[in-house]
């Protein structure tokens, strides 16, 4: 991962994990407190229930002058507490070392007992097992958030890396493409400077030279999002398309290449740059991939466009993917991976169909259905 990358993951975890564990530890927080009163009353309900039997036990015993007997409820202990006594008690539920303790005015001196006091230590232990379960239960959770955060980081940020992966290799490719004519364009005015004259081979480098600077422009600036909608007029295609077979004439014949055209008049509606790039993206791609000394074959009738090249041809496993943005059918004659996207986009905005098919080593033929 670059910089940008591991600044982006690293952003992605600390928001995911600072808002999970918030929420995890809110949501502990309140499960605990709910369990700890929903304790607190269990104990508080059970110590009630426990006084009020032993003090009707009491006011039995008295009413029917029978013997008193009492006994424990296990986890709880009692005390009952004479008259004499009850100065140092008051009535009431609290927490004292550890118990709860509940005194209770029940008995009413019968039997000369003011308050019957019971506690217990459940109450405690239970809630310590709660906060273990909580911890426990947090702990866990935190965990499985950590892991799944850097599993979601990875997920959600792959297309992230793979687009940056594209757009380096775009970078260095442009960076490329733009070097060879700029380079060419350099020496061949040095040359012509030198030489003092200037012949019809250094002019032509120029031209060759200047003319793929300004088909790499034409298509970056077309990939621009914020080009403005141009309107659609009605278009001669077969003049377009001469115009543009003879912009290239110098590449074809400086690789010795031979245009057969075949065209058609066709009228339609679309926007004449637009129209002029697709043609233009097509010729110059079967120039590119096409061995010297052999023919490209052009196309156009009423329904659809074809040209077809002797070229290097195309691996069958990358047809599918070769109208995608930065997608190259081959590493042998550089390029950017922008034109045959850049002939989808158009076609798509036209409703155009557009196709290829392609044998490896013999050449490539692309189809457009008007």
């Amino acid at each position: 991962m670059n910089e940008l990358e591991k600044k982006s993951f690293y952003s992605f975890v600390a928001l995911y994990l600072a808002s999970s564990i918030l929420f995890i530890v809110l949501l502990g927080y309140w499960y605990y407190n709910a369990q700890k009163n929903a304790l607190d009353s269990t104990t508080y309900y059970k110590l009630n229930h426990i006084a009020d039997k032993l003090s009707g036990l009491i006011i039995n015993a008295q009413m029917k002058h029978k013997t008193l007997h009492l006994s424990n409820e296990e986890g709880f202990e009692y005390r009952l507490i004479p008259t004499d006594e009850a100065a140092a008690y008051r009535s009431g539920y609290f927490e004292k070392e550890g118990y709860k303790i509940l005194v209770s005015d029940a008995p009413q001196e019968h039997l000369n007992i003011e308050y019957v006091v019971v506690k217990t230590k459940l109450y405690a232990q239970k809630l310590h097992q709660l906060r273990i379960l909580v911890l426990s239960v947090v702990g866990i959770s935190f965990i499985l958030v950590v892991i799944i955060s850097f599993v979601l980081s990875k997920l959600f940020l792959k297309p992230l890396h793979n687009r940056m992966v594209q757009i380096e290799d775009f970078i260095q490719d442009v960076s490329h493409e733009l070097n060879t004519p700029i380079t060419a364009l350099g020496m061949s005015a040095s040359r012509a400077l030198k030489k003092g004259v200037y012949d019809k081979k250094i002019l032509q480098n120029i031209s060759i030279s200047t003319k793929q600077l300004k088909s790499i422009y034409t298509s970056l600036t077309f990939l621009n999002f914020k080009e403005k909608e141009q309107p659609n007029s009605e278009l001669d295609l077969k003049t377009v398309l001469e115009r543009v077979i003879l912009y290239y004439k110098e590449l074809t014949d400086a690789k010795g290449i031979r245009v057969e055209a075949e065209l058609e008049d066709v009228e339609l509606m679309a926007v004449e740059s637009r129209v002029e790039l697709l043609f233009s993206n097509l010729l110059s791609n079967a120039i590119k991939y096409s061995m010297p000394e052999t023919t490209i074959r052009i196309k156009l009738t009423q329904e659809q466009f074809s040209i077809e090249d002797e070229g290097v041809g195309i691996e069958e496993k990358k047809l599918q993917e070769i109208f995608e943005l930065y997608s190259r059918s081959s590493d042998i004659a550089g390029g950017f991976g922008v034109g045959l996207s850049i002939v989808k986009r158009i076609c798509d905005n036209y409703g155009w169909r557009v196709s290829v098919s392609s044998t490896l080593g013999k050449g490539s033929r692309f189809l457009v259905r008007f």
